[in-house]
């Protein structure tokens, strides 16, 4: 599903960043939900805009 396909990439991407900050890749994962998960409920390019996000979880 392109959605699917494009949230790994925008999650790559992060990643990748993350790792140039300095954090060791192997204290990352990622994950991509595509449609399954949305911040925000709706039709609309405003919520469309909120759902292209990447979040993460600082786990101690």
């Amino acid at each position: 599903e392109y959605n699917l396909a494009l949230g790994e990439r925008r999650a790559k991407s992060v990643l990748q960043y993350l790792t140039t900050l300095g954090v060791k890749a192997d204290r990352l994962s990622i994950i991509s939900y595509g449609k399954e998960k949305p911040a925000v409920q709706g039709s609309t390019e405003d919520a469309w805009a909120k759902n292209r996000r990447s979040e993460f979880v600082i786990v101690k």
